[in-house]
């Protein structure tokens, strides 16, 4: 039986597998990100946030969300954003839309920029061939993507690893030096929880994977698994930077930036290129979580879903997000990641922690 068709595969690692391939484009694809949130508090700063605070709260929420989807069987972010939190689901719905719009920009602006930097082509012919590779991904649906999305990660993390013992082995020095003698600035705690907080928005996009789970349990071990699974190749990143502190602060592609440095084109364009693909996992995840809400609503009330739905609603989205990315990466990611991260606190963090565990608990007594 192939890996990535067993049962406790599927069970445990498919949700944090798909939770990582959908967080990478907005969380840490480029490396701009983990400037934004992180590096300001210096490199051991940065750490303190991602290890501790991130990666915690990753795993908490994670936990606490696939209980609640297995227990009540609700698996697209409508019907399970009703259960949790009533007729108060439209104001999530709202900051939800809004969220994929950003990021979905973002991976638009990114693809641009990959290919730009590494081709000399136009932006527009990455935003456009991403978006194409989205869209035909989203037409497949959910078996498909769950398993390009696993491949994918597997090939990922490979990289990612190889990355990480490469720069070791040029700036192992520099990256040391300044981890230990860079003193910590800020409250970095507070960088660690806008970056979960934001980020968090794309459990609701993977709530379809917890259908393998047969136990809350399961569900919850899942959930602890996706925050390790979907941080670890920040943390791996974070570190690699570090060796470039304070120079990387000032770069739009800070991954890109270092790859130059390391003077290795073979390196550079394998990297890139996996990037690229994961800007494609995250678009794709992102889309379907909305195109399979309106198929839930329509199976709910007994009709039968328009062929046309699915298409339209991808290219809507697709179109009007391209247009956005044209205000830049660095632009979306500073502005409006730093709003959202406050807003999906108030209108999905503390409802899952008092309402959602409130009726997980009453639902285990009855």
């Amino acid at each position: 039986m192939s890996i990535l068709t067993s049962k406790r595969f599927q069970k445990y690692f498919v949700p944090g597998i798909v939770f990582q391939s959908c967080v990478i484009a907005g969380g840490y694809g480029t490396g701009r990100e983990l400037v934004e949130y992180f590096m300001g508090y210096g490199p051991k700063g940065g750490l303190l946030g991602m290890c501790i605070v991130s990666l915690l709260v990753w795993s908490l929420i994670c936990a606490i969300s696939f209980m609640f989807a297995q227990i009540f069987k609700k698996y697209d972010y409508k019907s399970f954003m009703k259960e949790l939190m009533g007729p108060g689901w439209v104001v999530f719905e709202i900051a939800y839309i809004c969220f994929i719009v950003i990021v979905l920009a973002v991976v638009s602006a990114s693809a641009g920029s990959i290919l730009h930097e590494l081709f000399g082509l136009n932006k527009w012919i990455g935003i456009i061939g991403m978006s194409v590779a989205v869209f035909a991904l989203v037409m497949n649906g959910s078996s498909l993507i769950e398993k390009v999305l696993s491949l994918w990660s597997f090939v990922l993390y490979g990289v990612y690893i190889l990355f990480l013992i490469l720069v070791f082995a040029n700036f192992s020095g520099q990256i040391g030096h300044n981890i230990a003698s860079v003193p910590v600035t800020g409250n970095w705690a507070i960088g660690g929880f806008q970056y979960s907080f934001y980020n968090l928005a794309i459990i609701i996009a993977v709530l379809y994977t917890i259908k393998h789970s047969d136990t809350p349990k399961d569900a919850a071990i899942a959930g602890v698994l996706s925050g390790f699974i979907g941080i670890l190749p920040g943390i791996i990143l974070f570190i690699a930077m570090c060796g470039f502190y304070p120079t990387i602060i000032e770069q739009e592609l800070p991954v890109d930036y270092i790859l130059t440095q390391m003077n290795m084109p073979w390196l550079r364009y394998i990297f890139q290129i996996v990037l690229f693909g994961t800007l494609i996992e995250t678009g794709s995840g992102l889309i379907y979580s909305i195109t399979d809400r309106i198929a839930e609503a329509f199976k709910n009330k007994g009709q039968e879903v328009p062929k046309w739905s699915t298409p339209v609603v991808a290219v809507i989205l697709l179109v009007g997000t391209t247009a956005i990315s044209s205000f830049g990466l660095t632009g979306l990611i500073a502005k409006g990641y730093g709003t959202l991260a406050w807003v999906m606190f108030i209108v999905y963090v503390i409802p899952i922690l008092t309402l959602g565990i409130y009726k997980i608990s009453k639902a285990k007594k009855n």
